[in-house]
């Protein structure tokens, strides 16, 4: 049955989801009799159905007003609230980025949901986003260095508060147009690491369960083995929104999270040291 999953699993990937095409196809019939009814009534002017402008959206009176669950939502969300209670330097007058502050008195986030989490932490403070690939906004409040999580423009020890969601099991796999590298995943760990000042907290969410790769779509972690990739940090704070998605888990067990198949692990992570030199050599 694994199997079989595995395989549709790739089939949508590559081709279309038959499921969700079966969906749309069910409300054909909807969409036929609304727009005969629509067409028999009387019409503001400049409204009525035109051939050149019909756009038939077929699926959404079967579906739910929202997904209140999954790994995105209960995450961003978590951790929107998490950096508000403990980020230091927030501006709220949803202005630029003051230049006298500088990223490492307001947040940095790193290459995580746009639409999600850093829409989230715009609504409360400034937000310095740095991503490989070009961000073309004009937002207030949000400011976008071009960066790589590998090599991060900022030095040792320097950032009081700094997020990276659903980033880490991507890197090396080449799927952003990132390097294929193995060992993509520790080195990016480690340069968040590296920039973390001493007293600082350090936002990190991946998948967690039983270790696997996905090419090229992600890596899952042991939950365990988590901490041990940040080299000079020490463990906060552990979450899990587990398999079924359905919310967040508060003060969970890193052994229970194992046990996952595609659970999702937050991690806050704090630097009480003056500096690692080890994390200082930039993953050379």
């Amino acid at each position: 049955m694994k199997l079989l999953s595995h395989i549709y699993s790739i089939f949508t990937f590559v081709f279309f989801d038959i499921r969700e095409m079966l969906r749309k196809w069910t409300g054909i019939p909807f969409y036929t009799v609304n727009a005969l009814r629509y067409a028999f009534l009387k019409q503001p002017a400049g409204l009525s159905i035109s051939s050149g402008c019909i756009l038939p959206v077929l699926h959404d009176r079967f579906s739910q007003a929202g997904a209140v669950r999954g790994h995105y939502f209960h995450q961003d969300l978590w951790m929107a609230r998490k950096v508000k209670n403990i980020a230091p330097g927030r501006h709220s007058s949803g202005g630029s980025v003051p230049k006298a502050s500088g990223p490492q008195n307001g947040h940095v986030d790193v290459g995580s949901r746009m639409d999600g989490f850093v829409a989230h932490l715009l609504s409360f403070m400034d937000v310095t986003y740095v991503d490989i690939r070009q961000v073309d906004s004009s937002v207030p409040g949000l400011k976008y260095e071009n960066g790589s999580v590998l090599l991060l423009p900022y030095a040792n020890n320097s950032m009081k508060s700094i997020s990276c969601l659903h980033v880490i099991e991507h890197v090396g796999l080449g799927r952003y147009g990132d390097p294929v590298d193995p060992f993509g995943h520790e080195k990016a760990a480690k340069e968040l690491a590296r920039v973390l000042s001493p007293g600082g907290r350090l936002y990190i969410g991946l998948p967690v369960g039983r270790k696997k790769l996905c090419f090229d779509a992600h890596r899952i972690f042991k939950a365990s083995e988590v901490p041990a990739m940040f080299p000079g940090c020490t463990l906060e704070e552990f979450a899990l929104i587990d398999d079924s998605g359905a919310g967040v888990k508060e003060k969970a067990s890193l052994t229970d999270a194992d046990q996952c198949d595609f659970g999702c692990g937050l991690f806050i992570f704090s630097k009480a040291g003056p500096g690692n030199e080890e994390i200082g050599s930039r993953n050379k």
